[in-house]
């Protein structure tokens, strides 16, 4: 069995997987996305980076950090008949806000009321649609960055001036929510396949509470409905691993906010009492069993 994890730089995620793959008896290859050179006409015969030829790994598990490297790359090798996880497909998916909204959608999957624009005006528009205070967010991007909250009129025209002026096309696609006014904490689920193996409550004083940003984490029983909500978030993006981040409105409802395809764990397996990585091992090494 040969495995590769695809990688931009080894974090501590990264080497919580390596070391849970040696427990297993398998040592996986690094593939840095900095040293890929593919000739995407080439074939799956060329050599990956460790100089084996693509075609002989049974599995690629991608981690990048770089969004457009790993999508482009599942993309590659996805179309080559290489299997990945997670897939193209799925990553896609998840990577795009705009998507995982559609996706949601088509699942009739609860979610934050969500509207899409293109001009200052429209957006404007969509904003008193939605009402104040509302929420705006790059349709890419993960850590909570360029997040907004805007509670009046006169805040959203100045930043929408300023991603107008500033930002690129991809922040010239306002992609707008309804604010949940959630318990000082979200949900971060842990969906493995076909399970929910564990969840965590981010609580924190501010409005954003992604550990990246200092939430603190802390352990959230997983019940019959959060579990039933995080399959079919899951399997509405096409499954694999995922990390469902669910909010708690004022009534107690859950709506499934974003879909992350690379999820970070480091904070979670200490509250949660689940080794985590060693849940992705054994799902990846059953994946790969399944396809021999």
């Amino acid at each position: 069995m040969r495995l590769g994890i695809l990688v931009t730089h080894i974090r501590a995620e990264e080497k919580l997987l390596i070391q849970a793959f040696e427990k297993a008896g398998i040592q996986p290859d690094i593939l840095l996305d900095r040293e890929l050179n593919i000739d995407i006409t080439g074939g799956a015969g060329q050599p990956a980076p460790t100089g084996i030829p693509w075609q002989d790994y049974d599995l690629i598990l991608e981690r990048c950090v770089s969004t457009s490297r790993g999508m482009y790359t599942l993309a590659i090798l996805n179309t080559w008949g290489i299997q990945t996880i997670n897939t193209y497909q799925t990553a896609a998916i998840c990577a795009d806000k705009l998507q995982t909204s559609l996706a949601l959608s088509r699942c009739h999957i609860p979610q934050p009321t969500t509207r899409v624009a293109f001009t200052p005006e429209s957006a404007m528009q969509a904003i008193s649609d939605v009402n104040y205070p509302a929420v705006l967010k790059p349709v890419t991007g993960s850590w909570g960055r360029l997040l907004a909250r805007v509670n009046d009129r006169d805040s959203a025209e100045a930043i929408i001036e300023h991603r107008q002026t500033l930002g690129d096309y991809n922040h010239h696609t306002y992609y707008i929510q309804a604010y949940v006014e959630k318990p000082g904490r979200d949900i971060r689920a842990f969906v493995v396949g076909d399970r929910t193996i564990c969840a965590i409550y981010r609580q924190s004083d501010h409005w954003i509470t992604n550990t990246a940003r200092g939430g603190a984490a802390s352990n959230c029983p997983i019940t019959p409905v959060l579990d039933d909500l995080c399959q079919r978030a899951a399997a509405a993006v096409g499954g694999g691993i995922l990390a469902i981040d669910i909010l708690e409105d004022a009534d107690g409802q859950l709506l499934v906010n974003e879909i992350n395809h690379t999820m970070e764990f480091r904070n979670s397996s200490a509250p949660t009492g689940v080794d985590i990585a060693a849940e992705v091992v054994a799902y990846t090494l059953n994946q790969v069993e399944v396809r021999v």
